[in-house]
């Protein structure tokens, strides 16, 4: 991969450099905000990008918004937001513009190396990795919309599950389930919120997606 990292913290961002180079990627560019972000990807177009939260000059949310316009100006880019915060909005806007190619993971949750090399793997070939406590706060922050109260105790794991970029046989297999019964409630889920059922991951996670949101706010995982 070619990769380009926004942190803010320089041990972290040497760090990060020395455990991809280590492992065989190209490290196009290791800056620390969110202006120079952008400048960097325009100038490598590397395969994927990533990018902290907190980020001069304001440590509030520039990562995010920079990684919002990433994702609008290059496009072939992913981006794995990785960052030991939750914010609610700007992450929902962010996954809304399209969720193949977009991850987003916790820093204190990643349990190994190896585990973070995959997702970022996968987001640069495309794919989706989204921590489940990043999903189950974009469903409280979005609680109040229309169809998601409607879903059963069931329907909820199994969208959290495709929020996560599971296929069918991979949410049966998490939930011990048949083949069968997740495909009941895929149509189900997609019924009671609206939206027709597509056979690629990528895009029901985009649908189901498009109904997290809420008002700006950070919240700490």
């Amino acid at each position: 991969m070619r990769v380009v990292i926004a942190e803010d913290a320089a041990l972290l961002r040497e760090g990060l450099t020395r455990l991809l180079e280590d492992r065989g990627h190209t490290i196009c560019a290791a800056v620390p905000d969110g202006d120079a972000l952008l400048a960097a990807v325009a100038e490598h177009r590397p395969d994927v990008a990533v990018v902290d939260i907190r980020m001069p000059p304001t440590h509030s949310d520039e990562g995010l918004r920079a990684a919002l316009k990433l994702r609008h100006d290059f496009p072939r880019t992913g981006v794995l937001v990785f960052s030991q915060y939750i914010e609610t909005s700007y992450s929902a806007q962010l996954l809304e513009g399209g969720a193949a190619g977009v991850g987003y993971l916790l820093k204190d949750r990643v349990a190994n190396v190896a585990e973070f090399t995959a997702a970022l793997q996968r987001v640069a070939d495309g794919g989706t990795a989204l921590d489940p406590e990043v999903v189950s706060q974009l469903f409280r922050a979005s609680r109040q919309r229309g169809g998601l109260a409607t879903l059963t105790p069931r329907e909820r794991q199994v969208l959290a599950l495709m929020a996560e970029g599971r296929s069918n046989a991979g949410i049966a297999a998490e939930l011990v389930v048949s083949g069968g019964a997740v495909e009941k409630h895929v149509a189900s889920i997609f019924t009671k919120l609206g939206l027709p059922p597509d056979e690629s991951d990528n895009r029901r996670v985009l649908a189901v997606l498009r109904h997290l949101g809420g008002k700006p706010q950070l919240q700490e995982g």
